[in-house]
């Protein structure tokens, strides 16, 4: 048998979505690496990077639900944040050394309301050095733990909301509403400067992931539990993929137009949006796959299915 035989069958064929709850102190790659052993899946990827110290919704795709991944990692995401306001460490959170102590018995509640309303709308952000973004092929956090600290070009993100939830001596309890690319981190980082007393991140939990506004999450350990029952327990708790495109306009196509979407055909059709992309329904109301809007009206379709 072939080395690319051998590839192919390496694993079960399975389609679907899990809403993860990933768990502290492991990365995001390193759980979806159990989460691929205990489905026993052939190809699954995740939907957003998580910190180690970071909890919270970890999007998982398992086979076809992969090509949407790329849709998800784009959507907006919100975060619940515990930060310790007068510490600076090197990663600006709890994981890192710290590099200065300030006093911060004069902060008050409305110099941080104050500033952290400067820091919403569109701003730029310069990624942390402990990143997983790359630098002439590494990571840049290879080259923090090595002392190496390169420049990084400031990045635009938006962020709808940065809310107060509780502010209890020198621990802020905060609400993050953002788009893709935001690095919390460095948000309560430039919060800290903007109070002049510094502050990392304590505790990081993803609450939202674009259409997925309040999720029920599964833990490592509820998997671990199903798996004992068999394969098909653990499956049960997957998502349709469309579920992760509910925000999108759905259309439903008729036998004779079917016939066209799937020979790759775009079409133009009454009642499609201008732009952007759209659900595509069969005459059964069985979800084939993406159409995306072309400049010229008409839709051009991706098979899901």
């Amino acid at each position: 048998m072939s080395r690319v035989a051998r590839r192919k069958n390496k694993g079960r064929v399975l389609n679907g979505l899990l809403l993860l709850d990933k768990p502290a102190g492991e990365s995001s790659n390193r759980v979806l690496q159990k989460v691929k052993r205990i489905f026993n899946a052939a190809k699954a990827g995740h939907t957003g990077t998580l910190d180690p110290l970071a909890t919270g919704l970890l999007v998982i795709c398992f086979g076809r639900t992969t090509k949407i991944s790329d849709y998800l990692l784009a959507a907006d995401k919100k975060y619940r944040v515990v930060l310790k306001l007068g510490v600076t460490t090197d990663t600006a959170d709890a994981d890192g050394e710290i590099l200065e102590q300030r006093d911060t018995s004069k902060i008050t509640e409305d110099q941080i309301l104050q500033q952290a309303a400067s820091l919403t709308g569109g701003i730029k952000q310069i990624p942390p050095m402990y990143s997983a973004l790359k630098h002439q092929g590494l990571r840049l956090y290879e080259l923090a733990r090595k002392g190496i600290e390169v420049e990084r070009v400031p990045r635009k993100v938006e962020i709808y909301s940065f809310e107060i939830i509780e502010y209890q001596g020198d621990l802020v309890t905060m609400q993050v509403h953002c788009s893709k690319g935001t690095y919390i981190r460095t948000l309560v980082e430039d919060l800290g400067k903007l109070l002049s007393c510094g502050a990392h991140v304590v505790e990081l939990r993803r609450t939202s992931l674009g259409p997925f506004t309040d999720p029920i999450m599964h833990s490592l350990e509820e998997l671990d539990q199903l798996a004992e029952q068999g394969f098909s327990a653990v499956e049960q708790i997957l998502l349709p993929t469309d579920h992760a495109l509910q925000d999108w306009p759905a259309i439903s196509i008729d036998e004779n137009q079917m016939i066209d979407i799937r020979n790759g055909h775009a079409m133009c059709l009454p009642n499609l949006p201008a732009e952007g992309q759209v659900r595509i329904y069969d005459a059964d109301q069985k979800f084939y796959g993406i159409g995306t809007m072309r400049e010229d009206g008409r839709m051009a379709p991706k098979p899901l299915n």
